[in-house]
């Protein structure tokens, strides 16, 4: 069991039949009211924010969340199929429950699929950064590539990103998973 003083960003708690991480959290105390914590929580199972503030000793179940490294083989019919690359078992994630991670993706590509209790699936876990092929962009005007201009460009998967206007199609690029932009050329 965990209490408010137990609190760290990144803790996964029980509460209320939903498994909840700790985002950010604040110890309040003031001189006519119980001291609390003020919170705010990401739900593992659906991915909404929440603000919530919590009696200094109110008590949380905990939530034992398991990384498992695992590659990506396909989709098919809209799920997505991981292999555990220890045993070679096979988990099938609906597209639904990973849909933002899902555009960073592509075969062979290794993630941790996050569980609880070794039983539910709650989505995946993304590397900050992935190398991605352009798929589509438009060329580069002779004496542009010296400036800072910018120009839209389609990856592999689909996602759509602004790009030096010296990148062409068939390179690869690194962009961040957080916001899909661009980081640098492949090395």
């Amino acid at each position: 069991m965990y209490t408010t003083s137990d609190f760290k960003t990144g803790l996964t708690i029980g509460y209320k039949g939903n498994i909840y991480s700790v985002m950010e959290f604040m110890h309040v105390k003031s001189a006519n009211s119980m001291a609390f914590v003020r919170t705010k929580v990401r739900n593992l199972r659906t991915g909404s924010i929440t603000e919530m503030a919590f009696n200094a000793q109110e008590k949380f179940e905990r939530a034992q969340i398991d990384k498992i490294a695992m590659q990506y083989l396909y989709n098919a019919d809209g799920m997505h199929v991981f292999m555990n690359m220890d045993n070679y078992e096979q988990v099938e994630i609906p597209h639904d429950q990973i849909k933002n991670e899902a555009r960073f993706i592509i075969d062979g590509m290794t993630v941790e699929v996050l569980s609880y209790n070794d039983v539910e699936i709650l989505g995946i876990n993304l590397p900050d950064k992935v190398t991605l092929a352009v798929k589509e962009t438009m060329n580069a005007v002779k004496g542009d590539t010296k400036t800072s201009a910018m120009k839209d460009a389609i990856l592999e998967t689909g996602i759509q990103t602004k790009v030096p206007m010296f990148i062409e199609e068939g390179e690869r690029i690194i962009v961040s998973t957080a916001d899909g932009s661009y980081v640098s050329r492949e090395k």
